[in-house]
């Protein structure tokens, strides 16, 4: 392909999933796993305590109720993730990453496309890859009306004061490692 020829973002994109898609099928035919399970310990690593419940899971999968339920009851089974009832509202579960479900998670990510992307950007210069990448989920989350699920600290809601972080949004302090993480209330700025 030419340098002038023009190039269907979409397709690029079906094409980068599909790529994504065959990888993860892949390793977890490798691992005994469903790409659902993977998924949601994927997932579990990198949200925060605003969004580590049955719920908020279901909503970022885009899935059922019960498939998500039958899926954590599978993975807590096999002792990947716990289910916790929360201390002050009894009525809430949150989901945690168990060890097992750590270690079975990053031999997931072990991946030579993974790798060898990661690479391909890094060798060439191209320009802002980040917001690039981010201007075209969050259109993609607009035009499918979904929720943005973006790292705590980009959010509109995100606050720094002289006693620490916290949010706008439900006004309780955040830790460090909550900020770093995705939460179902993001806002974009």
């Amino acid at each position: 392909m030419s340098a002038m020829e023009k190039v269907d973002v979409f397709d690029l994109i079906e094409r980068m999933t599909a790529l994504l898609r065959s990888e993860e099928r892949k390793k977890c035919t490798e691992l005994g796993l469903q790409p659902v399970h993977l998924q949601v310990l994927d997932y579990l690593s990198r949200c925060n305590r605003y969004s580590d419940t049955p719920a908020a899971l279901t909503n970022y999968l885009g899935m059922t109720r019960g498939t998500v339920s039958q899926t954590l009851l599978l993975l807590e089974k096999k002792e990947f993730i716990k289910k916790t009832t929360d201390a002050v509202d009894r009525r809430k579960v949150h989901l945690n990453l168990l060890s097992d479900g750590s270690a079975i998670l990053k031999q997931a990510r072990t991946s030579d496309l993974f790798t060898q992307a990661a690479l391909l950007f890094k060798e060439h210069d191209f320009i802002n890859n980040e917001e690039m990448f981010m201007k075209a989920l969050t259109a993609l989350q607009k035009a499918n009306k979904s929720q943005s699920f973006g790292l705590c600290k980009t959010c509109q809601y995100f606050t720094t004061t002289s006693a620490g972080l916290s949010c706008g949004l439900t006004k309780e302090q955040l830790s460090q490692s909550d900020s770093e993480k995705i939460c179902q209330e993001h806002t974009v700025k």
